[in-house]
């Protein structure tokens, strides 16, 4: 037994030997840095910070750079540091209303007050390959403007106005906030803690759950009411000051679904929301996010539970791929004394078969 164990350490050293080498690859070529990496696959980046629900630009892209850029184990890689890090509090709710914006549209209406900002998209490109990006060829500087300051309104304050849509986040005043990387989860989940849980879902998992409502799995006909996105102030309440603090900014992308609603007994014809707010430039992320969350109020709402994106229990014990990634993938531990008990299993099972089978077949040739 002593002789295996060596054995199997000499193996997995061995691999981590490999794993490093087709990590570094061919070394006639410069290593690629972390700086490069935060600034040339900045999007890479981003969704690792989101989904392991921790803002550090560099630690992600170490990640990201570690991983060989497999997101999900770079994803696994922040999220298990971010457990070792210690806690001194909870900031204040950010107001992106406040945001210094890069990027703002709204599907809903074409004039916005403070108008609409394209910002940096795949939006309008023609999806076609660049072989310029073959070569480091020089890049045009973008277009800027002066950068404008002032609270910028949302779009759904513009139906706010006329009561057309319903209030924006209503909570019991005695409500809580939770937090899902400190309490076990129990279902039903109040919405703060089903939004934490999407915020830090799988992006491929919510975006295939957000088109299964587009296409008539919980439809709720949704409109996009507003994305933006830019940088916000955290702030942090000091007791021995007695004011809040700023800890620094941080980039964010918000998004707001505008959806019809019929009404019900309680409420009146309006349109309801989907929120979906998550870190860096993760546009895609926060849509499939605030289409998920309009339906998994399905029942807050009284309407008819349906469809897999309206089932609670399902979409937040699934969405995480960290948890996924470790169920799946333990089954490539050794497996062997299970799998000898089921193949015994199996083996007398197919005895008792043929037995049964012989059987029946005597019993038939004697009837005859």
């Amino acid at each position: 037994m002593y002789v295996a164990v060596k054995g199997g350490e000499a193996a997995i050293a061995n691999a981590h030997r490999l794993l490093a080498d087709r990590r570094r690859g061919d070394r006639s070529l410069p290593a690629i840095g972390i700086d490069q990496i935060v600034a040339q696959l900045a999007l890479a980046v981003d969704r690792v910070m989101a989904e392991a629900s921790l803002f550090d630009r560099t630690l992600a892209a170490l990640a990201v750079r570690q991983s060989r850029g497999d997101m999900i184990e770079a994803i696994f890689l922040l999220r298990a540091y971010r457990t070792t890090l210690p806690r001194f509090g909870y900031s204040r709710p950010l107001d992106t209303a406040d945001m210094t914006i890069e990027r703002r549209i709204s599907a809903t209406y074409k004039d916005l007050p403070g108008g609409q900002l394209l910002g940096p998209t795949f939006d309008y490109t023609h999806r076609l390959l660049d072989p310029s990006l073959l070569e480091d060829e020089a890049v045009e500087a973008p277009a800027q403007r002066a950068a404008e300051t002032g609270r910028v309104m949302r779009v759904s304050e513009i139906l706010g106005e006329e009561g057309l849509i319903e209030a924006d986040g209503d909570m019991p005043e005695d409500h809580e906030i939770g937090d899902l990387t400190r309490e076990p989860m129990e279902f039903p989940m109040t919405r703060d803690l089903r939004l934490q849980a999407l915020a830090r879902g799988d992006e491929g998992f919510l975006l295939a759950l957000g088109y299964s409502t587009q296409r008539g799995y919980g439809r709720n006909h949704p409109f996009t009411g507003e994305i933006r996105i830019g940088e916000v102030e955290v702030e942090f309440d000091v007791p021995e000051l007695g004011f809040a603090v700023s800890l620094g900014v941080i980039q964010v992308t918000e998004c707001q679904m505008v959806n019809q609603f019929k009404g019900s007994a309680k409420a009146p014809p309006q349109f309801t929301r989907g929120y979906g707010l998550v870190f860096g430039q993760s546009e895609r992320k926060a849509m499939a996010m605030s289409l998920v969350d309009r339906a998994l109020r399905a029942e807050e709402l009284g309407e008819d539970i349906t469809a897999p994106a309206q089932d609670e229990e399902f979409v937040i014990s699934h969405s995480d791929n960290v948890q996924a990634t470790g169920f799946v993938e333990h089954l490539k531990l050794p497996h062997y004394v299970d799998f000898q008990a089921e193949l015994d299993l199996v083996r007398r099972m197919r005895r008792e078969f043929e037995a049964a089978r012989s059987s029946g077949e005597d019993m038939k040739e004697a009837a005859e």
